[in-house]
């Protein structure tokens, strides 16, 4: 948990930010992580696994490796999340939506969109740490690894900015804010 003045990839300002990858560059913690969000999906039917990029490769990676089902990832094309690279849901297909740390769950639905165009389903959503103030709620299933509310901000009302602090940008994105 890093503290200072953070730039989010849903746009929004926050005073702390949670740095995933001194956790998932750990195979063992990757591993375990990996059950704990597959422990969260149990009793589901899982035909996928899909992630966003970056850290949500990983995850994905990790998941279907212990299902034994296929990985799929999204990636940012002119601001936009995608399929590339050949990946193609079919139609029916239950899909593991695997996130890693969730502020508004802007991106989890954008891939919840990628899911319902190809006329697959989402079987779960579930992310690493859910730091949203209220919970998601998303229309799909969804469930946190842990829940941890931190505040954050629109840029307007940030009391960060309004002290002239300076913006650290760690790890976000390309997602284009608002």
């Amino acid at each position: 948990m890093l503290r200072g003045h953070f730039l989010l990839t849903s746009g929004r300002h926050s005073d702390r930010y949670i740095e995933k990858f001194r956790l998932l560059e750990q195979p063992r913690a990757l591993d375990d992580t990996a059950r704990a969000m597959i422990g969260k999906a149990a009793g589901k039917q899982v035909d996928v696994v899909l992630g966003a990029a970056t850290g949500g490769i990983l995850l994905a990676g990790a998941v279907s490796r212990q299902l034994g089902r296929r990985t799929m990832f999204t990636e940012r094309i002119a601001g936009q999340m995608a399929l590339r690279r050949g990946f193609q849901l079919q139609p029916g297909e239950k899909v593991l939506i695997v996130e890693d740390i969730v502020s508004t769950g802007g991106s989890i639905s954008e891939l919840v969109d990628i899911v319902h165009h190809a006329r697959a389903e989402v079987a779960l959503a579930v992310c690493l740490v859910d730091r949203s103030a209220t919970g998601l709620d998303l229309g799909v299933p969804t469930a946190a690894l842990l829940r941890l509310p931190i505040e954050s901000w629109l840029p307007a009302d940030c009391p960060l900015c309004a002290t002239g602090e300076p913006i650290t940008e760690r790890g976000r994105t390309g997602k284009a804010s608002s």
